[in-house]
């Protein structure tokens, strides 16, 4: 295998990792925000419209992670200045 196909690959599997990574974390880091907000308001149902926005905006700087995460793994496969040498498929010598 090539240098060049080797950090095709390379950059790929980086760009999957990263990805997944980026969407199970910020999954995760959500479900336990809402899940303490729900135990928030159970114990405290008067101050549901403190706990509501402050849960929104926590939700929405979250779900901005993901979002930069899935900006920086495109940057990764597209602008890969190796990508358009090393993964053309081989043509046949006719």
């Amino acid at each position: 295998m090539s240098d060049l196909s080797t950090f095709a690959l390379a950059s790929t599997v980086v760009a999957v990792l990263g990805i997944s990574l980026g969407v199970m974390l910020p999954a995760v880091a959500m479900g336990w925000a809402i899940s303490r907000a729900m135990e928030a308001l159970s114990r405290q149902p008067e101050a549901e419209r403190s706990i509501m926005r402050t849960l929104f905006i926590g939700l929405a700087m979250i779900e901005s992670l993901a979002i930069y995460v899935l900006v920086i793994v495109l940057i990764v496969l597209f602008r890969n200045p190796f990508s358009n040498i090393c993964c053309l498929a081989p043509q046949a010598d006719y």
